[in-house]
C-alpha cells in the first residue's frame, strides 16, 4: 500500500489542500459514490472534515446485514502553519486512515469487494494550532473533540478502529505501531486476540500492545491526564473501540515536521485494511460479548467514564 500513502501524502503535504481536493482524487482513482465533505469553523479557524463509505456485498448500504467497521483518523491536524512548514507528525493519522480508505476503494473498483461495508472519516487542516504538553507539545485543533466526534463518529459503525500519531509520551517504545485494550461503555476491556493475529500478519512481527489508563478514556477537558486523543471516539459511542497507534522509539513532537515514517503509516493502513476484511467477514471480534454482559452484571454500568463527570 505504499503507492495510496505516498499519492496521498503528496497531496495532504500542500499548505492549499482542503477536503474538497481528496474528494477529487478519490472520484478519480475509485468507484465510491458516498463521500461526504463538511467544512465546521471554530475560534482557531476551519477545518474540512471528510467521510468516505465503502459498501460492502452484504453491507447495510445494500440492504444486507454484515457488520460495518468504523476507520477514523484522529489528529488536530495535518499542519501547523504559519508557525512550522510542512506536513506535520500528528497528520500520520489521517494520512493512514485514508490511504486505508483508497486501498479499499481500489479493491472495490477492481471487484475485490469486502462483505460489509467500511466508514472512514478524518478531517484536514493544513493550518492548525499547537498547544504546551509534556514532554513534547500537542497539536490542537480548529474544532473541539465533541465537535469531531460528532462528525467522524456515527451510529453505522459496529466496531471502531482509532488511528493516532502517538509519540509525544513515554508509554510506547517501539517504532511501527501498536494497538490498545478494546474499550466499551467506560470499560477497559482485554485486548483481542484476534486483533493481535492480524498485527502479526501484517508486520511479521510479535504484536505491540500499548496501555491505557483510565484517565485516557474520559473526554478531554476535564483537567485530567490524556495520553492523547487516539481513545477519545469511545467517549461518544456505544460500539467497541481500539486504538491504533503509529508510533516512534522516544518522544516526538506532534507539530515535528520530517517525523512522518512512510512505511510506519503504511502498516496502519494495511493493518486496517486487513482487520476490515475480517472484522466484516465475521472472522475478527473486538471484545466477549458474554463476559462484557458478565461483567456489567457483576460491576454495573461504567458510561459515567464518558462524561466530563461531576462538576
Amino acid at each position: 500500500m505504499l503507492k495510496q500513502v505516498i499519492d496521498l501524502f503528496e497531496i495532504l503535504d500542500k499548505p492549499s489542500v482542503d477536503g474538497y481536493e481528496v474528494e477529487k482524487y478519490f472520484r478519480s482513482e475509485t468507484d465510491i459514490e458516498d463521500i461526504f465533505v463538511n467544512r465546521i469553523s471554530g475560534e482557531k479557524g476551519s477545518t474540512d472534515f471528510i467521510r468516505v463509505t465503502i459498501p460492502g456485498k452484504n453491507g447495510r448500504k445494500n440492504g444486507g446485514d454484515a457488520p460495518t467497521l468504523g476507520i477514523v483518523g484522529r489528529l488536530g491536524g495535518i499542519g501547523a502553519r504559519p508557525e512550522v512548514t510542512g506536513f506535520v507528525s500528528d497528520g500520520d493519522g489521517a494520512l493512514a486512515a485514508l490511504a486505508a480508505g483508497l486501498k479499499l476503494g481500489i479493491m472495490h473498483k477492481n471487484g475485490d469487494i469486502l462483505e460489509g461495508d467500511v466508514i472512514v472519516s478524518t478531517h484536514i487542516c493544513p493550518d492548525a494550532p499547537t498547544r504546551p504538553h509534556k514532554p513534547v507539545p500537542f497539536m490542537g485543533s480548529p474544532v473541539d473533540i465533541q465537535e469531531m466526534n460528532d462528525v467522524e463518529v456515527i451510529d453505522e459503525m459496529d466496531c471502531i478502529l482509532s488511528i493516532d500519531t502517538t509519540k509525544g509520551n513515554y508509554i510506547i517504545t517501539n517504532k511501527g505501531i501498536a494497538i490498545s485494550p478494546t474499550v466499551k461503555d467506560g470499560y477497559i476491556l482485554k485486548v483481542s486476540e484476534d486483533l493481535l493475529n492480524i498485527m502479526m500478519r501484517v508486520t511479521g512481527k510479535l504484536p505491540n500492545v500499548f496501555a491505557l489508563s483510565q484517565q485516557d478514556i474520559t473526554p478531554y477537558g476535564n483537567g485530567l491526564y490524556h495520553l492523547n486523543s487516539i481513545l477519545q471516539p469511545a467517549i461518544a459511542t456505544g460500539a467497541p473501540v481500539v486504538g491504533v497507534a503509529v508510533s516512534t522509539e522516544v518522544p516526538v513532537a506532534g507539530c515535528a515536521t520530517g517525523a512522518t515514517h512512510i512505511t510506519d503509516v503504511e502498516l496502519a493502513a494495511r493493518y486496517a485494511v486487513e482487520t476490515a476484511k475480517d472484522y466484516t467477514e465475521g472472522k475478527c471480534k473486538f471484545y466477549d460479548e458474554e463476559e462484557f454482559e458478565k461483567i456489567i452484571a457483576l460491576y454495573g454500568d461504567m458510561k459515567r467514564f464518558q462524561t466530563k463527570g461531576n462538576a
